[in-house]
């Protein structure tokens, strides 16, 4: 059997089209196939400077498939791949389990909701922070603004580390993305984040096995993260930048 066909699909998640996926190289970047849309993500924070919604940025001319896009932090054409992983100091193993993400996660049980957070995922991100924290308004949320704050919240985390059962619709909250590749763009930090995967496009492993299919994922673009290929959020402490 195939390997990169196999399909492990997390709960809530529409797989994209066959078309969209992306190939991690070995030693080099991701090449990403079947030309979805690649636009800079630009977190906006609320009035107290906690992360809010998002702006979309610059917005990169499609070209043919497949585009390279760097993932060694190097490359002075950020985000596309110029050759510099062949001679920069970064380790490009990959080192993220193969488990699906939920069967690591911890679970806060509120009384219309569940919250499943694995924060090996964490992109540091932040917006589990505003308003109170997830974690607690999870287990106050009955209202219907109550319910939408958290929605917001777990929505906007961009990695998937958080994840929504809602007891009342008995169904696991995703938001309705189409495939697409987002940049984030972090300026409350001045720092450039992830690869923002979005829609349920297929991230097949330099060994040509698939990782599980999720609606969020970011993978690492500073060639740091302890989680390849995945963002563990060490682009903060680094101070990553997507200049050359």
């Amino acid at each position: 059997m195939d390997n990169t066909k196999q399909k492990c699909v997390e709960a809530g998640t529409v797989a994209a089209p066959d078309k969209f996926y992306i190939e991690i190289t070995a030693d080099g970047p991701y090449l990403v196939h079947g030309n979805p849309p690649i636009n800079q993500e630009v977190i906006v924070p609320d009035e107290t400077g906690s992360s809010w919604s998002y702006r979309k940025g610059y917005t990169y001319p499609s070209k043919s498939s497949p585009v390279a896009l760097c993932r060694c932090g190097a490359s002075k054409h950020k985000p596309f791949c110029d050759e510099q992983h062949t001679h920069a100091p970064w380790n490009p193993n990959e080192t993220a389990s193969r488990r699906p993400l939920l069967e690591n996660a911890e679970e806060t049980d509120g009384p219309t909701m569940i919250l499943a957070d694995n924060e090996a995922y964490c992109s540091y991100a932040r917006f589990c922070d505003s308003c109170g924290r997830v974690w607690n308004l999870v287990q106050e949320a009955v209202t219907d603004e109550e319910r939408a704050l958290v929605c917001q919240q777990v929505g906007n985390c961009p990695s998937g580390r958080l994840a929504l059962y809602d007891k009342k619709k008995h169904q696991v909250f995703e938001p309705p993305f189409k495939p697409s590749i987002g940049l984030i763009e972090d300026p409350a930090i001045a720092v450039a984040g992830p690869i923002w995967v979005k829609g349920g496009i297929r991230i097949e492993s330099a060994d040509g096995i698939s990782y599980e299919i999720r609606n969020r994922v970011t993978l690492c673009r500073c060639g740091q993260s302890a989680n390849k290929p995945f963002c563990d959020g060490v682009h903060a402490s680094a101070r990553f930048t997507s200049k050359g």
